[in-house]
């Protein structure tokens, strides 16, 4: 690999070049020699659930549609100060795993954003943070809309100068929002320039609930009512039809891949790299699952082998450099922020990683690509920056206590998740193993 220099100033990259040329151009600054450290964009989560952290193995062996039983009722419990902890924690875990950006897609608690946002900045993560609109079954019945919509506004302007935080807007499922806040959502959001999420086309129950209740499957209702458009960005969209697909296509909407998701709950898998050769923008996501971007996109390739690779002869499945590209600038675009993050180039922000290269498992180096995507991990990651500014170092906070955000983890799991009216289907494993 070459040996190039990077300049970063007011957390953005200013100059990228031979590391010669940057120590002439800027004699003044100290140049720092990272032998064997490939520097490279921080990775892209483009769909997870910040506030659900505490919850997350209870998820294990659980099946479908588990945000009934498990998610629903877990952050109605949630007090402030629980989903001020719960995003902290999911936060610290997706800088560790090498996320600089995560994509929330709102959370259920009624302890409201402030929590959510305050976390998010003071564990230093670049965060696209999602409001809920859900109008349907609202408690204030037919008055939702108007309740709601206001507020939404409020939410897309209520960051405007923050240098981490950018309002989006969300519905947790189509088939529980009105036609005129599906609608409206998407509408105001492509006029504010953010995104509007949904889960869409996960579950065949949904699916089959969108046909009984409004005659379109999740994706044909979101297209005709004008939902679909550059700015919405649908998580899972497992089982789309090819039709469905061509709507999303010519909308020029967004998809999050959570290969991760389709495992552990055992839905459909995405196929992805149909998306990525009609031209459908997608990123990858966790779901929440685990916040480890390089497993993320071994999962990612290996579903798609297991799915789509093997029955089709495909041995190469998009290559090692097409996961990296969506899990990285191809992602940034999908997400809506593509002008500002996802790349190693001039004028971006300076969202990067160090990786350690001199390991055993990624030598001798034949396809660099293909060795981020299979062979390295987390533990190779000796730095995280957002913004131009270091967050962690060899996989912990340089400026705030990480221990003891651990000791407040389990002191609110006992007193807040515990108490939860929580429904697992399966036993724990060592309840199982004695059956």
């Amino acid at each position: 690999m070459p040996d190039l220099g990077v300049v970063v100033s007011f957390g953005r990259f200013v100059r990228i070049g031979p590391a010669k040329q940057m120590q002439e151009a800027f004699p003044r600054l100290e140049a720092v020699a990272l032998p064997d450290q490939l520097l490279m964009p921080g990775l892209i989560d483009a769909h997870t659930h910040l506030t659900q952290s505490l919850g997350k193995a209870l998820a294990f062996g659980e099946p479908s549609e588990i945000f009934r039983r498990i998610w629903v009722p877990m952050e109605a419990s949630l007090r402030p100060e629980a989903a001020y902890i719960s995003t902290k924690l999911a936060a610290l875990e997706a800088l560790r795993g090498g996320f600089t950006t995560v994509v929330d897609a709102g959370t259920r608690s009624d302890s409201g954003l402030s929590a959510v946002a305050q976390a998010v900045r003071d564990v230093g993560i670049r965060c696209v943070l999602a409001m809920t609109c859900n109008d349907l079954h609202h408690p204030s019945g037919n008055d939702a809309f108007d309740i709601i919509a206001p507020e939404a506004a409020r939410h897309l302007s209520a960051y405007e100068h923050d240098p981490l935080i950018v309002p989006s807007l969300a519905i947790s499922l189509p088939e529980v929002g009105s036609d005129r806040m599906l609608s409206h959502l998407a509408s105001v959001t492509r006029e504010a320039d953010k995104i509007f999420q949904t889960h869409a086309n996960e579950h065949l129950v949904a699916v089959e609930r969108s046909l009984v209740a409004r005659g379109k499957r999740p994706i044909e209702l979101l297209a005709s009512l004008d939902a679909l458009n550059a700015h919405t960005l649908l998580a899972h969209a497992t089982l789309m039809t090819p039709r469905e697909m061509a709507q999303v296509r010519d909308a020029g909407a967004a998809v999050a891949y959570n290969p991760v998701a389709s495992s552990w709950k055992g839905n459909a898998v995405l196929d992805a790299v149909m998306l990525h050769e009609t031209g459908i923008p997608f990123a990858l996501g966790t779901d929440g699952t685990r916040y480890d971007a390089f497993r993320l996109m071994d999962a990612a390739e290996t579903a798609q082998r297991l799915t789509q690779g093997i029955a089709k002869g495909d041995s190469s499945c998009g290559g090692g450099w097409m996961w990296l590209d969506h899990a990285t600038h191809l992602g940034a675009h999908a997400i809506g922020l593509g002008s500002s993050i996802g790349a190693i180039e001039e004028g971006k922000a300076a969202d990067f990683l160090l990786l350690d290269l001199a390991v055993p498992e990624m030598q001798p180096s034949w396809d660099l690509s293909w060795e981020l995507v299979r062979l390295a991990d987390r533990s190779q990651i000796k730095a995280v920056f957002v913004n131009g500014r270091m967050r962690l170092w060899e996989g912990w906070p340089i400026d705030w206590n990480a221990r003891a955000l651990i000791e407040d983890v389990k002191r609110i799991a006992r007193e807040d998740i515990v108490k939860a009216p929580i429904q697992r289907i399966h036993l724990p494993s060592v309840e199982h193993r004695r059956l």
